[in-house]
C-alpha cells in the first residue's frame, strides 16, 4: 500500500499515513516517531511569505491547545533548513515567538509528492496548503486543502480535531456546525425493536428530532470545556 501511495500520491481517508523520515528545524524526525499521540501534518508554499507567516504565527500560538489533545503539529515546505531555520528566527526578533514544533525540510518533495500536496495545476515546485490529521494509530482521519492565497483557519482545524476525538470517544457523531461541548449524534438503531425503543427515549427526553437523529451530551465534556 505505501508503494502505490508513493507512486500516486493519493493518500485517503481510513488509510495509514505514508511513514517517511526527514530533517527538520528540530532535528531528524519519522512519523512512526508519533505513534500513540495524534499528528497534524500540514505543509505551506514557502518561506519568507507573507500568508505563511501569518499561519506559523497563529499554529504556534495555538500549539500548547494541540498537545491538550495529545496532538503534535509537524509543518513541511520544500524549502532548505537553513531557509526554515532564519525564517523562525525573523519571526522570533519581530514578534518574540518561538516555534515550537518541528518544519520538515522536504528538498527534493519527496514527502510532499508522497502525500500529494503539489498540485501541478498551480505550481510544480510549492506545495498548497495541505492539512492531514492522523490519528494515533498513524490512520488518517482528515484532509483539507487550502489553494495558495487563502490562509487557514487555526480555530476550525482545532475544532474538527476535538470533534474526531470525542466521536471516537463516544461512538458518535457531531452534527453541523458542532462546537466542544454540545450535543453528539447517537447512531441509528439497527433493528426494529431499538427504533421503538429510540422513539419512546426521545418523547421522554426530548433529545432528537426522530428515531434517526437524537443526541446525547457527550461523555468527555470536561476536557471540551478545558479546550474551548
Amino acid at each position: 500500500m505505501d508503494y502505490e501511495i508513493m507512486m500516486n500520491g493519493n493518500v485517503k481517508i481510513g488509510t495509514y499515513a505514508p511513514d517517511f523520515e526527514a530533517n527538520t528545524t528540530m532535528g531528524r524526525i519519522s512519523l512512526s516517531d508519533y505513534r500513540g499521540k495524534w499528528v497534524v501534518l500540514f505543509s505551506h508554499p514557502g518561506d519568507f511569505t507573507p500568508v505563511c507567516t501569518t499561519e506559523i504565527i497563529a499554529f504556534a500560538r495555538c500549539n500548547e491547545h494541540f498537545e491538550r489533545l495529545n496532538t503534535c503539529l509537524i509543518g513541511l515546505s520544500v524549502d532548505s533548513n537553513s531557509s526554515h531555520l532564519a525564517w523562525l528566527y525573523d519571526i522570533y526578533c519581530k514578534t518574540g515567538i518561538r516555534v515550537p514544533f518541528p518544519i520538515i525540510a522536504d528538498r527534493n518533495g519527496e514527502i510532499a509528492r508522497k502525500y500529494g500536496m503539489i498540485s501541478s495545476d498551480v505550481s510544480t515546485t510549492e506545495t498548497v496548503r495541505n492539512v492531514f490529521i492522523i490519528d494515533e494509530k498513524g490512520i488518517v482521519r482528515l484532509i483539507l486543502v487550502y489553494p495558495m492565497n487563502v490562509g487557514r483557519c487555526i480555530p476550525e482545524i482545532l475544532r474538527a480535531l476535538t470533534a474526531l476525538q470525542i466521536a471516537d470517544s463516544n461512538e458518535a457523531s457531531t452534527p453541523a456546525n458542532w462546537v466542544p461541548c454540545q450535543p453528539v449524534i447517537l447512531p441509528p438503531p439497527q433493528t426494529f425493536a431499538e427504533l421503538e425503543l429510540r422513539r419512546k427515549e426521545i418523547e421522554k427526553r426530548q433529545n432528537g428530532m426522530t428515531w434517526y437523529l437524537s443526541f446525547k451530551t457527550p461523555n468527555n465534556c470536561e476536557k471540551c470545556i478545558e479546550d474551548k
